[in-house]
């Protein structure tokens, strides 16, 4: 695999690389957005044209600006006009409700808010952003043509964005990022990124998939093809022929849907170089998948909103890595396994995640509690994930800390059995809840899309699957078949729905 350095870089903040690549290559393609294109110049000159606009009404550098947009041209050039004024970006998954975007509103007290339709309504006890525009003024703004005057300087331990946990475990908590930050996770980017390469990008934007790389995406000078809303596996396998894609990526639900599609075997990938995945568990069977019929290296990415590169495979890697391992930490990242109480774990046993990290977060926005719970004072993260390192120096993640369930005194972790149960024949998708149970303690259910509707696995058949490949007392207690599993806004299995469900079966 050949990759393209970018030439050296100069900019120590993010508004400054845009100007550095903008006036270098302006004519080179940043988006790909349906028939839409915008090219790096017009990308600067938009994003100065609504920075004008925004401090017009009254938006400075510091203050926090909310996009309630889809993911769009119209939501790329207003990040960049944060950047070019110095304010804080952050973004809302427009799929939240409005619990959600009351608790981000509250915490983050943003001065304006940039939203879609003519009209946005603020939930109940949120704050009212004194500057309100339409999607309509936002685009009008950038394509006026107005310039940015008197710019303000940028240190580059100003904060840039605050980007929003997806909330699987609570309210959203919003991990804030300075530009050295953002340029260490494009340093980290390592394989995924080589110059002027064309990126799928099936994520929603308020992802940290999005808001964590805009460096990443600058430096490298990268084209980004957006995926139409909402999305579909057709779409995104035609934009991968149609705008010649070299980088593929996607999390797994995609990835899923996408590899198996009758087209996908006579479609012409050849410009395909590397295709990743990450952001939620991937399947021994879909990364088989994804190695034998994409026609390109293999990568699985582990991260998490506080940190934007954690772990990864390597496209060298024997298969037996890809399949069951999220790889390896990568470059300047340190990472631990540890106890309840902070004690690290033995060899071969499981822990929580911890990791040091040059492109970690700050800090939660306003928030210093949940902070401390998180980061210590000499920048260790403690994550919700539990994991395993093997001789090899490879992660096999196990779960999360509030997944884990106790079944007669047995530890267990969900992700270890939903890993096998989703090679069973019958099983597209999976995912085990714990729930209480009496006298043996917790039971676990497993929820089940079936592959064939009117053909679905027994609970003897799934518990035998189990009992032959793991200890006999991690099999599921409980099937329930549903015809599609809950997804939250960050399209992740919505295990709080599951529970939910169960909390009012029993």
């Amino acid at each position: 695999m050949t990759l393209v350095a970018p030439p050296t870089i100069v900019s120590e903040t993010l508004g400054d690389l845009f100007e550095e690549i903008g006036t270098r290559e302006p004519e080179s393609l940043a988006y790909v957005d349906g028939e839409q294109r915008l090219t790096y110049g017009e990308w600067l000159v938009g994003a100065d044209s609504l920075a004008a606009e925004l401090r017009a009404r009254g938006v400075g550098a510091g203050d926090v600006v909310a996009f309630w947009l889809s993911s769009c041209v119209d939501y790329a050039v207003a990040y960049a006009a944060c950047t070019r004024l110095g304010a804080v970006a952050t973004g809302i998954n427009t799929r939240l409700g409005p619990g959600e975007i009351t608790a981000i509103l509250q915490r983050c007290e943003p001065v304006a808010l940039l939203h879609e339709g003519d009209t946005f309504t603020v939930p109940d006890g949120a704050p009212t952003p004194a500057v309100m525009m339409s999607r309509s003024a936002v685009q009008a703004a950038w394509t006026a043509g107005n310039e940015l005057t008197d710019r303000p300087r940028r240190d580059p331990a100003d904060p840039v964005c605050i980007v929003w946990t997806s909330g699987t475990t609570g309210l959203p908590k919003g991990a804030w990022f300075d530009h050295r930050a953002l340029r260490a996770s494009a340093r980290l980017s390592d394989i995924l990124s080589s110059y002027h390469d064309v990126r799928m990008m099936p994520v929603p934007f308020p992802h940290a998939g999005y808001m964590n790389k805009l460096w990443d995406q600058v430096e490298f000078v990268i084209n980004c093809v957006l995926t139409p809303t909402p999305w579909t596996a057709e779409s995104m396998l035609d934009l991968m022929v149609t705008e010649r894609a070299t980088m593929g990526w996607g999390v797994p639900t995609q990835w899923a849907k996408v590899v198996d599609l009758p087209g996908l075997a006579a479609a012409d990938l050849s410009a395909l170089r590397l295709c990743s995945t990450g952001s939620a568990p991937v399947t021994p069977e879909l990364a088989e998948k994804m190695r034998t019929r994409l026609g390109c290296p293999i990568v699985v990415r582990y991260a998490c909103t506080e940190s934007s590169s954690i772990t990864g495979t390597r496209p060298d890697d024997p298969p037996e890595v890809l399949l069951h391992t999220v790889g390896r930490p990568q470059a300047g990242i340190e990472l631990e396994l540890v106890h309840d109480d902070g004690t690290p774990v033995a060899p071969g046993e499981v822990g929580i995640v911890t990791l040091r990290s040059p492109c970690s977060m700050t800090a939660y926005w306003n928030d210093p509690e949940r902070t401390a719970d998180t980061l210590s004072p000499d920048g260790w993260i403690t994550t919700s994930d539990l994991g395993l390192l093997r001789d090899d120096g490879n992660l096999v993640l196990r779960g999360r800390t509030s997944e884990m369930y106790i079944r007669g005194g047995f530890n267990i972790h969900p992700l270890e059995v939903e890993r096998v149960v989703a090679d069973h024949p019958k099983v597209s998708r999976v995912a085990i809840v714990g729930t209480s149970a009496p006298t043996i303690g917790e039971i676990g259910v497993a929820f089940v899309e079936p592959v064939d509707p009117g053909d679905p696995p027994t609970l003897e058949e799934l518990r035998t699957f189990v009992r032959e490949r793991l200890a006999d007392y991690k099999a599921p207690d409980r099937l329930e078949v549903v015809a599609e599993l809950p997804m939250t806004s960050m399209l992740k299995i919505d295990k709080r729905v599951l529970q939910d469900r169960l909390a009012h079966a029993d």
